[in-house]
């Protein structure tokens, strides 16, 4: 029969608080959990082994109710770490008792832990992931007003309760359904851990991807894109000779295309590494491709493109500053193209599977072009029909009346 029971220990000083601490009994064996709870004797009855509340000290009462408080979320949380234990094993002790109490403690905060993982992320290289995982909580902290909150205390409820607040943010359910993917991943490995137990609080919540605004251009756009005349000293025709670098490389994504070193270019093939994926690429290398980059002057950094040009400078700095000026001018260049959507760099990418799928391209093909996991990524992508061609398809229908 396990007992965990609430004991103090007063001050061996005279007049001194003592400390609260745990006492845990599997199998005759004792072991001992210390807390951070100190209090004096006279507020701690052995009887009934619980606070005594004084009356007469407001600021003292509050201070001692939330001590507890504290102590019944502490005796929760050992009720599940029986919980657990009991699942696992057929028997354990009160060492394993303790040992999984402390485990939980350590990373008991949805925020530590998150924190723990984001670092982890950026030690392996994974900077993209671990600022996205940024991203999503520091979303869910706004929604709590700063408020810590315990891993064992996400539930279905709140969880509900941030969906509603995203959406009174007027977010589209993609971005909501981003921010609680990727909270859901956080909790998953946190319950896998055994740090809290698995309840399915994102039972509830949409976590799909809604069929996306329609992001491709036609080619015809791409083309005025590329014979329109700008100052070759001016942004915009940097971000112009990005953009279609982009297209000619089958909508390499931009993190892609930072990170490109010279030497990934040999014998007129460029073979690269996705960051997203990991998976290796080559592609030949087209006079088109040449030609922008024989318009700037050669980079002095192991980089191919004039985008990361400086050694000393924070490389991850310079990638996210020029995607940042880039996407700033390529709405300028939508406006001087007529462009029917703003242009940005995924816009190259959305572009070239589109164009690809009208020329009846095999979509393995472009997914294999793109470097996509599966050809359902690729679909996500394509999903979005020209509404011309819907409109042709119905007139095609009703003109058979």
């Amino acid at each position: 029969m396990v007992s965990v029971k609430v004991k103090f220990r007063p001050s061996s000083i005279e007049g001194k608080m003592g400390t609260l601490y745990f006492q845990v009994i599997q199998h005759r064996i004792t072991r001992i959990q210390k807390t951070r709870y100190k209090l004096y004797p006279e507020e701690w009855d052995t009887r009934s082994l619980s606070i005594i509340l004084p009356t007469e000290n407001p600021e003292r009462h509050q201070l001692l109710s939330g001590i507890q408080k504290s102590i019944r979320q502490d005796l929760a949380r050992f009720d599940e770490c029986l919980s657990i234990l009991a699942h696992n094993k057929i028997d354990y002790s009160a060492d394993d008792i303790v040992e999984t109490f402390r485990k939980r403690c350590l990373s008991g905060t949805l925020n530590a832990f998150a924190h723990k993982l984001i670092s982890q992320m950026e030690e392996q290289g994974r900077f993209r992931t671990g600022e996205t995982y940024k991203s999503a909580l520091e979303s869910f902290m706004r929604f709590r007003s700063g408020q810590e909150i315990l891993l064992e205390e996400i539930n279905q409820d709140i969880i509900k309760a941030y969906e509603t607040y995203l959406k009174q943010q007027h977010l589209t359910l993609n971005t909501i359904s981003f921010y609680m993917r990727i909270l859901r991943a956080i909790y998953n490995r946190a319950a896998e851990k055994e740090l809290t137990r698995q309840r399915n609080p994102f039972r509830h919540v949409y976590t799909g991807i809604e069929k996306t605004v329609k992001r491709a251009i036609p080619i015809q756009i791409v083309r005025l894109i590329k014979e329109k005349k700008l100052n070759p000293a001016d942004s915009i025709s940097y971000a112009r000779d990005m953009f279609l670098f982009s297209f000619y490389t089958r909508g390499m994504s931009f993190v892609d295309m930072a990170y490109l070193k010279k030497k990934d270019l040999s014998n007129g093939i460029l073979t690269y590494r996705r960051k997203k994926t990991g998976q290796q690429l080559s592609i030949k290398w087209e006079q088109c491709m040449q030609e922008i980059i024989d318009k700037y002057p050669p980079n002095p950094t192991e980089y191919l493109l004039p985008i990361i040009i400086s050694e000393k400078a924070d490389k991850r700095k310079q990638y996210k500053n020029s995607m940042t000026l880039i996407n700033r001018k390529l709405k300028n260049l939508s406006a001087m193209t007529h462009s029917p959507y703003p242009l940005s760099m995924y816009v190259a990418r959305h572009s070239w599977a589109s164009i690809a799928k009208s020329k009846n391209i095999p979509l393995s093909i472009i997914s294999e072009c793109m470097g996509h996991d599966s050809e359902s990524t690729t679909q996500i992508y394509l999903a979005s029909l020209d509404n011309a061609v819907i409109d042709m398809a119905n007139h095609l229908v009703i003109n058979d009346l």
